[in-house]
Parts: C-alpha cells; sequence; structure tokens
C-alpha cells in the first residue's frame, strides 16, 4: 500500500464508496460488501473502513498507527458534513457504530458497540430530534450496556440482571413495555455499575467513545472466543480484523421500524423462497441474540408492504450479482430500508450441495465453479445417520430445524459441563434459552445444541451451521431453567443428565434415544439408492452431479484401507479404484494367535516351518477372498509390521499366571516358555523397535511365507479367470540393503509359484516410506522399489517424535490451546515437516525411477486439506477407510479443478 519506498505514506481508512468485495484482506468481509453494496446503488448508511493493517499495527505493538487518528478524523469531517451533523452534537446527534469485520465471516466472535456519540447532553437531543424519549434513552442505555462490556470489561450479566429487575418492577416481560421514564432510571443504574466495575465514569466526550471502541474491536481478534473459533474452522490467527464505523439507523423507533435477517435461499435446506426473522422496534443485535423471539421475514409483507417489496429486489439483485447464497442484515427506520451488511452465507452441508446444483441450472456458475463450493467435510456430514421415521418416539417439542443432524446425548445446561462431560467420553446435547459467544468451548464439544428463544439467524443457529453441528431453535414450548439445572415442557421434567434427542431437519425434540439409520446419500454410495430413480431423494441428486463432475476432473486415484472381502466390496462400492493398504497383522489375530506365538518360540527351524506351514493355507485363503472382491483392480498388501508385544501376552498377566502355577506345583512348560520369550522380546517402546521389515529378517521364512501365499492366490485367481493385480509392500524399510534382500527372497518364491503353476504372475514389490532416512535416501530405495506408499501416521510419528497414542491423551490439546498447531498433524498433514520429507521423497524417487508409482495409505489420505497437497506433489493415488473415500474424490476433483472458487467457508 506504499506510494513510494521513502515516503511510507499507507492508507489505513476508506470510505465506503472507495472499496469493493475484492478487498476482503484489507477491508475485511463486511467492509467489502458494505463498499460493494454501494457501489451497486443500494441503500446503505454512510460510513467508512479501518483496514485490517492497521489492526495489525495495533497488535504487534500494542498502539494505533501514528496517521491513524488524523485518517479517522478526516474521514469523521466528511461523513459529519455529509450526514448535516456532528457526532454526538447536543441538539442533533450524529451517531455511528463501531463494527468488527474480519476477512472470514466469525460470527458473534467479536465485538460491536452501536449507538456511539450519545451522553447526557445528546440524548435529549436525539429524543427531540425522533420525538420519542422512550427510543432516545432505549438507545443511551444499550450504548453503556454494550460500551460497558464491550470496551470496560464489565461482567454483562450484571446490565442484564439490571435490566430483568427494571421489567420485574414493572411486572412485564419484554424490554419494549418499559418506558421512558423507566429506561432513564435504567441509564442511571447502568452508569453506576460501569463507575463501580470500571472504576471510571461512562465517557462523555463522543470521540472518546469512538477511540476506545475501535481499539476494543481490535482487540476482540485476540479474545480466546475468537481464537478458539479460528481453531475451529481453521483460519488464521495473523490476518486481523477490519473496523467499520457507520452512521446509525434505528430500528427500535416505533412499530414502523424494526430490523432482520435475511437469506436469498433457506440456509438449512437449500431450497428457494422467504427466509429470514424480522423483529418490530428493535436493533439489530437483537435478532441474533434471540432474546426476543422473532417472526418470520414472510410476514414483513403484511407489516411494511412497501419494505417488503424493496427488499425482495435487493436480495434478487445481490444473489445475481454474488452468484450466491446471501445472507442480509437490514433495519427499517420509519419506512425507510437500509442495507446493513451482506455476505456470502454460511450454510448447511446439504444446502451447499443443492445450491451449487441450482446455480449451475440457472446458468450463473459452471461445474468446476459448482465443485469449489462444496468440501469435503460438507459431504462427510451428509453421511451421518439420520433418525429412524418407524421408530417409536416420545415427543416433548418442536422448534425450529436450524442446522440439520441426528443428535443423541444427555442434557447439560452449561458449556463447562458440556466440556467437562465429553472429555468422559459422555455424548451431550447443550440446552440454553439462547446462546452467546461465550458459549462457543460448549458448542464444540457437544453434539447437538437445542434453545427455547431465537430463529434460524440467531447465534445458535448460525455458529452450529458453520460447525455441522445439529441445532433446534426457539423451541418456545421448552422452558429452560439453567441454574436449577432443567427443562420443563408441560408436565415432563428434563434433569441434567437425562438423555434426549433432536432432529435438527424437522425441529423435533425427542425425550430418550431415538434409533438411527444411514443416511440417503450414505444408501447412494452403497448403491441401494439411485439418483436418477423417480423416487430419489433431491439431496442425492445434487451429490451425484457433483461428484460425477469431480470424478472426471480428478487426477488423483483413490483407493482404499481395507483388510477383508467385506471391507474391500464396500469400499468398492463407494468408489474405490483399489486397496491401498492391507495390513496383514489383523489376519494373524483370533484363533490365529496361537499359531503365531509357535512361530515366534520356535527353537528349531523344523518348529518354526511347522508353524508357517499352518498358516501358509490361512494366508491364502484371505488373499484369494481380497483378490476375488477386489478383481480387476490393485491390492497393495503390506507384509506383517505390528510391534511384536501385540502377539504375545501381557507380561503381567503371564508372570502372574505362571507365579500361580508354580504355586500349586502345576508347572505348565509353554507358559514359562512363553514368559521367557515375553521378557527377551520385551520393548521399552515397541513403536520403534522389532516391528515391520527388521521382524521379517529376524523370523527366517516369515515373509516368504507371506508371499507365496500371496502369489498362490493370486495364480489361483488367474486360473479362475480372475484378474488378480497384487503389489507387495515392505514395511519400516530404512535402507535400501533392507529392501533388497527381502525383495530377493520374494523373487525366488514369486519364480517357483509361476514354475509350480505355470501361471505368469505380475507382481510388483515396493516399500512403505514411513521413516525420516526412507525418504532421504529415496533415491537409492527407488532402485530396488516399484512403488512407494507413504505412511504418514508413522512418519508423523517418527518426524515429530511423538508416540501418537501417548501424546494426543497428554499434551496436544495444551499445544492445541496455545497455537503451536492449528490442528494436530495426525489428522492434516505437516506441510513444513513431514509433507517436505514426502515432496523430496517423490522428486528423488521419481529422479531413480521415472515410473515409480506413487502413493499414501496414512489416514491423511482421506482429510481434504491433505489430498490437496498430495495432488501438488504428484502422487498418483491416495488410500483411506472405505467411508472417506467420497470424500477423498470429491477434494481429489477439488484439487484438479482449474476453476479458482471464491473462499466459502
Amino acid at each position: 500500500m506504499s506510494e513510494n519506498k521513502d515516503s511510507q505514506v499507507v492508507k489505513f481508512v476508506y470510505d465506503f464508496t472507495e472499496g469493493n468485495k475484492n478487498l476482503k484482506d484489507l477491508l475485511g468481509g463486511k467492509g467489502a460488501n458494505l463498499a460493494e453494496m454501494t457501489n451497486l446503488g443500494l441503500p446503505v448508511p454512510p460510513g467508512f473502513t479501518i483496514t485490517t493493517e492497521a489492526c495489525k499495527v495495533y497488535l504487534d505493538s500494542g498502539e494505533e498507527p501514528v496517521a491513524l487518528r488524523d485518517e479517522v478524523s478526516s474521514h469523521l469531517d466528511a461523513l459529519e458534513k455529509k450526514m448535516g451533523k456532528k457526532l454526538g452534537q447536543a441538539d442533533n446527534p450524529l451517531l455511528v457504530s463501531v463494527r468488527s469485520g474480519a476477512k472470514f465471516s466469525m460470527p458473534g466472535m467479536m465485538d460491536t458497540v452501536l449507538n456511539i456519540g450519545l451522553s447526557d447532553k445528546s440524548v435529549q437531543g436525539l429524543a427531540k430530534q425522533a420525538g420519542d424519549d422512550r427510543f432516545a434513552w432505549d438507545s443511551y442505555r444499550r450504548l453503556i450496556q454494550m460500551f460497558g462490556k464491550t470496551v470496560l470489561d464489565v461482567d454483562g450479566e450484571l446490565f442484564e440482571d439490571a435490566l430483568e429487575k427494571a421489567k420485574e418492577a414493572k411486572k412485564v416481560t419484554v424490554d419494549t413495555d418499559l418506558d421512558a421514564a423507566d429506561l432513564k432510571k435504567l441509564v442511571t443504574r447502568f452508569k453506576k455499575i460501569v463507575k463501580t466495575e470500571a472504576g471510571r465514569d461512562f465517557p462523555q466526550d463522543p470521540r472518546e467513545q469512538m477511540d476506545l471502541a475501535i481499539n476494543a474491536v481490535f482487540e476482540s481478534w485476540n479474545t480466546d472466543r475468537a481464537k478458539l473459533y479460528r481453531r475451529q474452522e481453521r483460519i488464521p490467527g495473523d490476518l486481523g480484523t477490519a473496523v467499520n464505523v457507520c452512521s446509525m439507523v434505528f430500528g427500535n423507533l416505533g412499530p414502523d421500524s424494526g430490523t432482520g435477517v435475511a437469506f436469498t435461499r433457506d440456509p438449512a435446506s437449500g431450497h428457494q423462497g422467504v427466509y429470514g426473522d424480522y423483529l418490530q422496534n428493535a436493533q439489530g443485535e437483537d435478532v441474533v441474540a434471540g432474546i426476543r423471539n422473532t417472526v418470520p421475514l414472510a410476514e414483513l409483507e403484511q407489516i411494511d408492504k412497501k419494505s417488503y417489496d424493496q427488499l425482495m429486489q435487493i436480495m434478487e439483485t445481490l444473489e445475481n450479482h454474488y452468484k450466491d447464497l446471501c445472507d442480509i442484515e437490514f433495519t427499517i427506520e420509519r419506512g425507510q430500508l437500509w442495507m446493513l451488511q451482506t455476505r456470502v452465507g454460511k450454510r448447511t452441508a446439504g444446502a451447499a450441495f443443492r445450491i451449487a446444483t441450482q446455480l449451475v441450472d440457472q446458468g450463473l456458475i459452471d461445474e468446476a465453479e459448482a465443485l469449489q463450493r462444496v468440501s469435503g467435510a460438507q459431504l462427510a456430514q451428509l453421511m451421518f445417520p439420520r433418525f429412524d421415521d418407524e421408530a417409536k418416539v416420545d415427543l416433548l417439542g418442536r422448534g425450529i430445524a436450524a442446522s440439520p443432524g441426528a443428535a443423541v446425548g444427555k442434557a447439560v445446561f452449561d458449556s463447562y459441563t458440556a466440556i467437562k462431560w465429553s472429555r468422559s467420553g459422555e455424548k451431550v446435547i447443550l440446552i440454553r434459552r439462547e446462546t452467546n459467544p461465550d458459549d462457543l468451548d460448549g458448542m464444540i464439544a457437544c453434539e447437538g445444541i437445542l434453545t427455547s428463544r431465537g430463529g434460524k439467524t440467531s447465534h445458535a443457529a448460525v455458529v452450529a451451521r458453520g460447525m455441522g453441528k445439529t441445532c433446534v431453535c426457539g423451541a418456545e414450548d421448552l422452558e429452560v431453567d439453567t441454574k436449577r439445572r432443567r427443562m420443563t415442557i408441560g408436565e415432563t421434567i428434563v434433569e441434567e443428565g437425562d438423555v434426549v434427542s433432536i432432529d435438527g431437519s424437522t425441529g423435533k425434540v425427542y425425550l430418550g434415544e431415538v434409533p438411527v439409520v444411514p443416511s440417503p446419500v450414505v444408501e447412494y454410495f452403497e448403491g441401494r439408492m439411485h439418483a436418477g430413480a423417480d423416487d430419489a431423494d433431491e439431496l442425492v441428486g445434487a451429490v451425484h452431479r457433483i461428484m460425477a463432475y469431480a470424478d472426471r476432473v480428478r487426477r488423483l486415484r483413490v483407493r482404499a484401507n481395507a483388510d477383508n472381502a467385506e471391507d474391500a466390496l464396500r469400499a468398492r462400492r463407494f468408489g474405490a479404484q483399489g486397496i491401498g493398504l492391507c495390513r496383514t497383522e489383523h489376519m494373524f489375530l483370533g484363533d490365529r494367535r496361537e499359531l503365531v506365538e509357535k512361530l515366534i518360540l520356535a527353537d528349531t527351524d523344523g518348529e518354526r516351518e511347522e508353524s508357517l506351514k499352518l498358516l501358509l493355507p490361512l494366508q491364502k485363503q484371505d488373499f484369494v477372498e481380497l483378490f476375488e472382491a477386489m478383481d480387476g483392480l490393485p491390492v497393495t498388501v503390506r507384509l506383517l509390521d505390528p510391534p511384536l508385544h501385540e502377539f504375545l501376552p501381557d507380561i503381567t498377566e503371564l508372570s502372574v499366571r505362571v507365579a500361580l502355577a508354580e504355586s500349586r506345583k502345576d508347572n505348565n512348560e509353554n507358559d514359562l516358555r512363553l514368559l521367557q520369550a515375553v521378557h527377551r522380546l520385551h520393548e521399552q517402546n515397541p513403536m520403534l523397535g522389532l516391528r515391520g521389515v527388521r521382524l521379517g529378517l529376524v523370523i527366517p521364512g516369515l515373509f516368504t511365507m507371506q508371499v507365496r501365499a500371496i502369489a498362490e492366490a493370486a495364480a489361483e485367481r488367474k486360473n479362475a479367470k480372475g484378474d488378480p493385480r497384487a503389489e507387495i509392500m515392505i514395511p519400516l524399510v530404512g535402507t535400501v540393503q533392507e529392501l533388497e534382500i527381502v525383495r530377493e527372497e520374494a523373487d525366488q518364491v514369486i519364480a517357483e509359484v509361476e514354475e509350480q503353476t505355470g501361471i505368469k504372475l505380475k507382481l510388483a514389490i515396493g516399500t512403505m516410506i514411513e521413516l525420516p532416512r526412507a525418504a532421504l535416501t529415496a533415491g537409492q530405495i527407488a532402485e530396488a522399489a516399484q512403488f512407494f506408499s507413504f505412511g504418514t501416521n508413522d512418519l508423523t510419528q517418527t518426524v515429530w517424535g511423538f508416540s501418537r497414542d501417548d501424546v494426543e491423551a497428554s499434551f496436544f490439546t495444551a499445544y492445541l490451546e496455545k497455537g503451536i498447531f492449528g490442528v494436530s498433524p495426525f489428522e492434516t498433514i505437516d506441510r513444513d515437516g513431514v509433507g517436505s520429507l514426502v515432496k523430496s521423497a517423490v522428486e528423488a524417487g521419481r529422479a531413480t525411477r521415472p515410473d515409480l508409482k506413487l502413493g499414501v495409505c496414512g489416514e491423511h489420505g482421506g482429510d481434504p486439506e491433505s489430498v490437496h497437497f498430495f495432488h501438488e506433489v504428484g502422487l498418483d493415488y491416495v488410500s483411506c477407510s472405505p467411508f472417506r473415500i467420497p470424500v477423498a474424490r470429491l477434494e481429489a476433483g477439488r484439487a484438479a479443478s482449474t476453476s479458482q472458487g471464491s473462499d466459502h467457508r
């Protein structure tokens, strides 16, 4: 932004007439969109935006930029001239709002102060100009309440309690029933609360109010709730927030005024129509806070048809301009409609898929853009189960279906309990009268959210949709008593700990646990529901269209991690193009474990060969079934790779058993030998011990038995006119010499099977890159490997020096809270560390062997962000659990799509 290198002149403030929707990095989403609406000629109250750059300077230095005050003064002067009155002017005050607005929408996470400019003097002028004393004193009490909480850090409950007492004294239930005299007393009470709690008087200078509010919005970027929300939504922490200073328009001037939130389509379902909430005689925060129940937006047509018709026209203009669902905040001031905000609206997963395909049909976007409008995380949400319509249920009540899904859990009535119980493994439903930003950590911890107040645009609804949480709002029949920790519906009392079920698709609330059934999307992937059928689900049709396009454009193939024919067949139905990881150690548990114990205990070659001879036909049959299930597709079989202790009894349990036998003089020779073997093979850290290729080298014949089983199974399938495509993967290789030894033995076994059966076999032999040394010497290892498969779970453990099972339970939470991790490196690949090793191994491996096949078989293969990384570095395929295959297919398509879609979070 510098004019030249020497002067370093930076512009920190932009008038609404100067920006546009493409300046989100600088002006934040709210400021950029206010500027865009201004440019479109829509009725936006005049104002200006302070940039995210100013926020960064403030947060870095603790002080606002030197030039900021003068720039704000200049823009304030221009605003005052435009409005014909000055900020806080005694006889005719200009009032402004100060609102946050980051690049990405963070609903309710940062701060807003309305009615800045009111004071003991200007409140009289506002009353005179408006001809309404009640309105003026209501506006003043709101300012003190918001300013006290947001800027002066006064406990907001103190203001709420004072307001409740005022209503009780008047014997009314809603604040609109308080008259001017009541509100004047409330202002006095609020000012006393500020003086007592903040140690200073409420500021009477309007410019001081504005400057303090601006700095408070800057600081709100780093509140705990904002940081928690950014971690949850994976929003970078260094973006900062812009600040929007906007001339006030008032929705609390009487019944011909009001405020509302509108959506150009239903954010819950994606269906077209009139969606939103309206509240007469109210300011904007009343709607999103959910403290008074709203009326549906459609009722505005009866209340104020002129404003309603104008709003409908503006909504159509905005949707066609943004080519997407728009979320709009508006105020009507005595019959005059004002637009306060628009943004591309948050939506549920189902709505995202429906809207994307609707917009294609309308010709507003193409298929490539539609693919960018959805995500793998949203697809995963659509695969969650839903309640069984045929189940016997105990209906408690019904609210507004705010965010779809089927959630079952124990009722809890505060965020602290939700977090505590969920950490103990309990599933919980957070029940509140309404939620506020301080409830965020509880909302993250729970299975679903239920509120007795608020609508589809309340805080609970908006945040739940953004997180993909099930939510039912505005269930007015439910009387929520958070102090007594109970909910009452007629004669029924639900105590904390009682199980409830909520259906975010219908708004129904049930007592007890309602059974669930597979979602229609899973039925579609399983092949039990056809997208083209007459009775096909509309959502299934949308998913089918987008998946078909993703499959057409993606370069990455998607395989499954599967160890048996049942999982393999399911994976194939879900679109798997092979098996990227068959863990053979899973085939040696249960009844076969005893055979492995005998193999480990064998003292002679004869004993060892006898054990292997018994294991061979069992292994062969496993592979025959697997190759049949995946006929015509590649199957990568990893040779045995467990820590050896997994096949041996627990050392303590075995010691007790031997000791008890000795005390009875009933010595068991086998148990004694087993105990000696367990002691001999005991490892302090089995993850880094005798496993993988080391096990194959130390126990002669083990790997060759497995290779023979694979080769014989492939030959049997070929003989049966099948098309087996086996790939043999040597695990945990750290040096090319290990691989060469095992490969030489494997080649010899394969040749023997070919000679015995007369069938030519094409069995590729490769390795798993899961140690840093293997990645660093990939060029050498590629000389002996026909393929690499990156085991990113172990690679992450060894790069970081973490034992996953230990650290996730001990210090990962602290690391996430301190911002050391934005997300667990076991969940999304660590691009800078593990990712760098993968990238260099790809380059070195292909430099040695240009036709080297490359894949990944850790669970990162089904993580959306990681799939994009694997596409970028040039892998041939990703492999993941069967359930995540559709997610990987979709994200592989998104990674390959050349369309540069907008940011849709």
